[in-house]
């Protein structure tokens, strides 16, 4: 059985070399179940962007934490970390009976409370880390001090904000983000929307501590060029002003689907053929 982890001590503990497909089976896996949070998030409910991303921090540690979960429990687990963020992050949070509801019947009610007191447990109760979408908006705001982007909150373009977060969207749902700190993932994002030299003076990171990453997203960014930009939408009782807070769900896993199938194109070289010297007569 694994130690319990805090958010800082799981990217240490992946990186000292614990083998993720053992931590969450596979890559397939790993998606198609965060795929399904962000789903549920966006299609059911009009819940925050913090939500799903501390949905995600809690199901990556609750796994860390555990030596032995079996593969039908997983989406129990998904259900039961939204469950526990929704009532953190929103005034007005789904009962349990709607996520029971939206699950198919695969999670009822008295799993899922069942499941969130084993979850509490295991996480120690810290419910409150620094997520992805916490450290771009400290970035922002960092950048607004030193008026080095027009990236100020309310004043900034909403567009360019969901763009970025589309951009961490699809990459969190690669298990090979959990090679990277947090902090590093929002930079390494920015890096792809405004200068170098602008991100490294609002993170306090040098190039050397994000260059890995922003060459690891560099694929992610090339495959989201391919659909189209995400846009604002209008979501009913939500203030203009804060509709991109809201988490929309693209088609994020038949997008890592068709990036995983050219990085196996590119890295397939077929066998040469024997020279006709070689051919048997």
């Amino acid at each position: 059985m694994f130690n319990v982890f805090s958010t800082n001590q799981l990217w240490a503990i992946l990186k000292s070399g614990l083998i993720k497909s053992d931590l969450i089976y596979s890559n397939e896996v790993y998606s198609y179940i965060k795929s399904s949070l962000v789903k549920l998030v966006c299609e059911s409910y009009t819940l925050h962007r913090q939500t799903f991303y501390l949905a995600q921090d809690f199901f990556d540690r609750y796994m860390l934490s555990q030596s032995d979960v079996q593969k039908d429990q997983l989406q129990l687990i998904g259900i039961t970390a939204l469950f526990i963020s929704s009532k953190i992050e929103e005034i007005y949070p789904p009962q349990i009976t709607e996520l029971a509801y939206v699950s198919d019947g695969a999670c009822l009610e008295e799993e899922i409370l069942q499941m969130e007191l084993i979850m509490l447990k295991a996480l120690k109760w810290d419910l409150c880390p620094e997520t992805v979408l916490s450290w771009m908006k400290l970035y922002i705001q960092i950048a607004s001090l030193y008026d080095l982007s027009s990236l100020l909150v309310p004043q900034f373009p909403q567009e360019t904000y969901i763009q970025i977060t589309q951009l961490l969207d699809l990459c969190i749902l690669d298990i090979n983000s959990l090679d990277f700190k947090y902090g590093v993932l929002a930079a390494a994002a920015f890096c792809h929307f405004m200068s170098a030299d602008v991100v490294q003076k609002v993170s306090g990171l040098k190039w050397e501590a994000i260059e890995m990453c922003v060459n690891w997203m560099a694929p992610f960014v090339e495959t989201l060029m391919c659909y189209k930009s995400a846009q604002l939408k209008e979501f009913g009782q939500v203030p203009s002003e804060d509709r991109h807070n809201i988490q929309t769900h693209g088609d994020y896993l038949c997008m890592l689907v068709g990036l995983k199938q050219s990085e196996s194109l590119e890295h397939f070289f077929p066998p040469t053929p024997p020279s006709s010297a070689e051919k048997p007569s």
